[in-house]
């Protein structure tokens, strides 16, 4: 199926993005991959060894550079199949003590760098679609955009954000572009460095401020990027509306299901909080 499919993918100088970029090349498929991280983006190159694959360093809140990557894509091979949204970002505080610039710099990364790859890519997907019966439009979410969280308002709001943007977008292709597959990825706790990387401003009262956030998640946290990547490239292939990935995706699904209230108070103790 991804055999000579052109997919680009943002965040894919680790994590996921990497994952992703691996298997997909695996799978015969062409990539364009950017990332703001030089250093990692080069590493994954060097990974894919002779595999066809550009990479751009850039930041996806340049919407400008963004918009060059799509194009310079289409330019180099031919076409765009495809585009993964992966790139992301965290800030650990309560709403009332987030600073107006980390907030914002969440929801530009998160949410607004996402709208702006589904409208560069978007012409292009439907275009290959057309022609070749398939394309993609994925965008990763998060569990914490299918529940909220203390300390993540600026990340549940951009994950919501990018959940609502999907699911619209999903429905409306359904009904001009049946051919182009549009997916929302809720993954749960993943080993990679988006929380050791999140910047940490704030805590809640009784919280300790010698907790290392970073290592109970990865404590925490049951699945691979490899794996995370193969449950993504299955949905793609399934052409899914929606991809749980890990068991805790799928928890805490159901308990926002069955307590859309109270689900808090029932899924604390699995992501290791004391309520």
């Amino acid at each position: 199926m991804f055999d000579n499919k052109v997919i680009a993918i943002t965040g894919a100088g680790s994590g996921i993005g990497r994952a992703l970029a691996l298997d997909l090349a695996g799978r015969g498929a062409v990539l364009a991959l950017s990332d703001k991280d030089e250093v990692g983006l080069a590493e994954t190159k060097r990974l894919l060894g002779n595999r066809p694959a550009s990479i751009t360093a850039l930041d996806v809140t340049d919407t400008a550079a963004l918009n060059a990557w799509v194009a310079g894509a289409v330019k180099d091979f031919g076409k765009l199949d495809g585009i993964i949204n992966n790139a992301g970002l965290s800030v650990v505080a309560p709403f009332a003590d987030c600073p107006e610039d980390d907030f914002d710099r969440v929801m530009n990364v998160n949410f607004n760098a996402v709208v702006a790859g589904c409208r560069a890519a978007l012409p292009h997907v439907r275009a290959a679609a057309a022609r070749d019966g398939i394309g993609w439009i994925v965008n990763i979410s998060s569990v914490f955009g299918m529940m909220g969280y203390p300390t993540q308002s600026a990340y549940n709001a951009s994950k919501y954000a990018v959940r609502g943007l999907t699911e619209a977008m999903a429905m409306e292709m359904a009904i001009t572009d049946p051919n182009v597959s549009v997916i929302r990825v809720h993954p749960g706790g993943i080993k990679t460095n988006v929380a050791k990387n999140s910047k940490r401003i704030a805590l809640l009262p009784g919280q300790d401020p010698n907790t290392d956030f970073a290592a109970e998640f990865e404590a925490a946290a049951r699945t691979t990027p490899e794996q995370a990547a193969a449950t993504i490239i299955q949905g793609m292939e399934k052409r899914s509306l929606r991809v749980l990935i890990g068991p805790d995706a799928r928890f805490i699904d159901w308990m926002v299901r069955l307590f859309p209230v109270n689900y808090f108070k029932v899924i604390g103790n699995f992501l290791g909080r004391r309520r």
